[in-house]
Protein backbone atom coordinates (compact mmCIF):
# COMPACT_ATOMS: atom_id res chain seq x y z
CA UNK A 1 0.00 0.00 0.00
CA UNK A 2 1.42 3.38 -0.94
CA UNK A 3 0.70 6.57 0.91
CA UNK A 4 0.86 10.11 -0.33
CA UNK A 5 2.52 12.79 1.73
CA UNK A 6 2.65 16.48 1.08
CA UNK A 7 6.25 17.65 1.36
CA UNK A 8 8.17 20.80 0.50
CA UNK A 9 11.29 20.78 -1.64
CA UNK A 10 13.67 23.69 -1.12
CA UNK A 11 15.68 24.47 -4.24
CA UNK A 12 18.97 26.33 -3.91
CA UNK A 13 19.43 29.46 -6.00
CA UNK A 14 21.98 27.65 -8.20
CA UNK A 15 19.25 25.27 -9.45
CA UNK A 16 16.22 27.57 -9.71
CA UNK A 17 16.65 28.08 -13.45
CA UNK A 18 15.79 24.37 -13.76
CA UNK A 19 12.34 24.81 -12.17
CA UNK A 20 11.01 28.10 -13.53
CA UNK A 21 12.71 30.12 -10.78
CA UNK A 22 10.89 28.44 -7.90
CA UNK A 23 12.65 28.40 -4.54
CA UNK A 24 10.16 25.87 -3.14
CA UNK A 25 8.13 23.10 -4.71
CA UNK A 26 5.27 21.17 -3.12
CA UNK A 27 4.54 17.58 -4.06
CA UNK A 28 3.32 14.29 -2.72
CA UNK A 29 5.80 11.49 -2.16
CA UNK A 30 6.25 8.69 0.36
CA UNK A 31 10.05 8.54 0.03
CA UNK A 32 12.97 10.57 -1.27
CA UNK A 33 13.18 8.23 -4.26
CA UNK A 34 9.49 8.89 -5.06
CA UNK A 35 10.08 12.65 -4.72
CA UNK A 36 12.96 12.47 -7.21
CA UNK A 37 10.80 10.44 -9.61
CA UNK A 38 8.12 13.14 -9.41
CA UNK A 39 10.75 15.82 -10.05
CA UNK A 40 11.89 13.86 -13.10
CA UNK A 41 8.33 14.01 -14.48
CA UNK A 42 7.64 17.66 -13.62
CA UNK A 43 11.09 19.28 -13.89
CA UNK A 44 13.41 17.07 -15.98
CA UNK A 45 16.19 19.68 -16.07
CA UNK A 46 16.19 19.90 -12.27
CA UNK A 47 16.23 16.12 -11.98
CA UNK A 48 19.22 15.90 -14.37
CA UNK A 49 21.03 18.43 -12.18
CA UNK A 50 20.45 16.22 -9.13
CA UNK A 51 20.82 12.69 -10.56
CA UNK A 52 22.98 11.16 -13.25
CA UNK A 53 21.72 8.94 -16.08
CA UNK A 54 21.64 5.90 -13.76
CA UNK A 55 19.40 7.65 -11.21
CA UNK A 56 22.22 8.05 -8.69
CA UNK A 57 22.45 11.36 -6.86
CA UNK A 58 25.39 13.27 -8.30
CA UNK A 59 28.51 13.38 -6.14
CA UNK A 60 28.42 17.16 -5.75
CA UNK A 61 24.73 17.30 -4.69
CA UNK A 62 23.67 17.02 -1.05
CA UNK A 63 20.13 16.09 -0.06
CA UNK A 64 18.72 16.75 3.39
CA UNK A 65 15.41 15.68 4.93
CA UNK A 66 14.68 18.36 7.48
CA UNK A 67 18.14 18.78 9.03
CA UNK A 68 19.50 15.25 8.40
CA UNK A 69 21.73 14.40 5.45
CA UNK A 70 20.48 11.38 3.50
CA UNK A 71 23.72 9.51 4.17
CA UNK A 72 22.79 9.61 7.88
CA UNK A 73 19.35 8.14 7.14
CA UNK A 74 18.18 5.47 4.68
CA UNK A 75 19.45 7.16 1.53
CA UNK A 76 16.91 7.38 -1.28
CA UNK A 77 14.65 5.00 0.63
CA UNK A 78 14.24 7.52 3.46
CA UNK A 79 10.53 7.75 4.19
CA UNK A 80 8.81 11.11 4.11
CA UNK A 81 5.91 12.26 6.27
CA UNK A 82 3.60 15.23 5.80
CA UNK A 83 5.44 18.48 6.47
CA UNK A 84 8.93 17.14 5.76
CA UNK A 85 11.31 19.44 3.91
CA UNK A 86 13.70 18.01 1.30
CA UNK A 87 16.54 20.44 0.68
CA UNK A 88 18.68 20.20 -2.46
CA UNK A 89 22.14 21.76 -2.06
CA UNK A 90 24.77 21.45 -4.77
CA UNK A 91 28.32 21.89 -3.55
CA UNK A 92 29.81 25.22 -4.45
CA UNK A 93 33.52 25.72 -4.97
CA UNK A 94 35.70 28.37 -6.38
CA UNK A 95 38.17 30.96 -5.41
Amino acid sequence: MTRDTSIKIQVSSALRDCCEGASELMLSAASVRAALEELERRYPALYRSICDETGTVRRHVNLFVNSSHLRDREGLDTELVPGDVLTILPSVSGG
